[in-house]
């Protein structure tokens, strides 16, 4: 199958190169300069360092000639966007035109100005006639380019589309499991990055296992109240893309957001934070994209709430764990 993938960070790399032993992979990044390095030291040093690229995968900063690789058939060919969230309309927008067969992204977050998830993102731009999903689910790049075993979900309306993609990345360490609920996985992989940052801070403040236990826990709770009020089905958040990846990425030591909530409760100064990552953290962005739709769709998120307020209000991780902690008793329900 004929593979490209736009947008060579870390997870665009690593999944470039495991695709690569099976397929005819082409990994495109818009910063010339680097991927002719990365294809001179077939390594792609700033993002994904210590991996070595296949010798069968082409590394190039030429869009047009990226697109074409793919714009054949439908069943021998598969287009997937790595960027982030923000800037994924960007790279949409670059497509229109191209005879694009299908469309995948990885991206999990919400648009920050729109609060759009990345699939309405796709259709306000290319609209609904491509076939079009996400990949998701619990997922460090590194672990996967070095071939640790690893699940994820396929989600989108077009039941060929979900199967291409099984075909074309299950096999080997990867197992890939479908879903028609894109609106649920979606959410799953977005708010989940802001958990990451509230179980970052509990374990920065050192307030032991049992409340991290309880932030994930309730965390959950708040992933299902938004996803299902949006159109998600609550078994969704018990899945991969739910459940799973909220667990990897609060727990898991290479999780950025994680380590996002690890440097406030060191009282770093958050554009410090995110200089000294390097990498993208989604939960930032979203943090407030998603407090914003849910005050709209009057969902109670106190972990959300709180982790805005010490992202943008000024307000100290300790006045965050304080605001928790006083919440009055309730029901343990959703």
């Amino acid at each position: 199958m004929k593979i490209t993938i736009l947008g060579a960070g870390a997870w665009g790399t690593a999944l470039a190169i495991t695709l690569a032993r099976k397929h005819d992979v082409v990994l495109w990044g818009r910063n010339a300069q680097a991927m002719e390095e990365a294809n001179r030291q077939r390594e792609n040093k700033p993002y994904l360092p210590g991996f070595p690229l296949p010798d069968e995968l082409a590394v190039t900063a030429d869009f047009n000639a990226a697109v074409h690789h793919v714009c054949g058939e439908p069943q021998t060919s598969l287009l997937i966007v790595a960027s982030s969230v923000a800037g994924l309309r960007g790279l949409a927008g670059q497509l229109r035109g191209h005879p694009i067969p299908n469309l995948v992204w990885l991206c999990k977050g919400l648009e920050e100005d729109t609060r759009l998830l990345p699939h309405q993102i796709v259709q306000q731009v290319l609209g609904s006639a491509i076939p079009a999903g996400v990949l998701s689910g619990p997922s460090f790049a590194q672990e996967v380019a070095r071939g640790l075993p690893c699940a994820l979900t396929i989600a989108g309306a077009d039941a060929a589309l979900c199967e291409r993609v099984v075909t074309a990345v299950h096999g080997g360490n990867i197992r890939i499991y479908s879903s028609d609920d894109l609106i649920g996985v979606e959410i799953g992989g977005a708010v989940k990055n802001i958990l990451a940052i509230a179980t970052g801070v509990a374990d920065g403040l050192q307030l032991g296992l049992n409340a991290r236990a309880a932030l994930i826990t309730r965390g959950l709770a708040e992933i299902t109240r938004l996803g299902v009020a949006l159109g998600g089905r609550p078994e969704t958040f018990m899945g991969l893309s739910g459940v799973g990846d909220l667990i990897l990425t609060c727990t898991g030591d290479l999780s950025r957001n994680r380590r996002v909530g690890l440097g406030l409760a060191q009282n770093k100064k958050l554009d410090d934070i995110v200089t000294e990552l390097g990498h993208v953290a989604e939960g930032v962005r979203c943090a407030k994209a998603v407090r914003e739709l849910a005050q709209e769709k009057g969902i109670d998120m106190p972990i959300t709430n709180a982790v805005a307020a010490a992202l943008f209000d000024g307000v100290s991780v300790q006045e965050m764990v304080s605001r928790l902690l006083s919440r009055d008793p309730r029901e343990e329900t959703l």
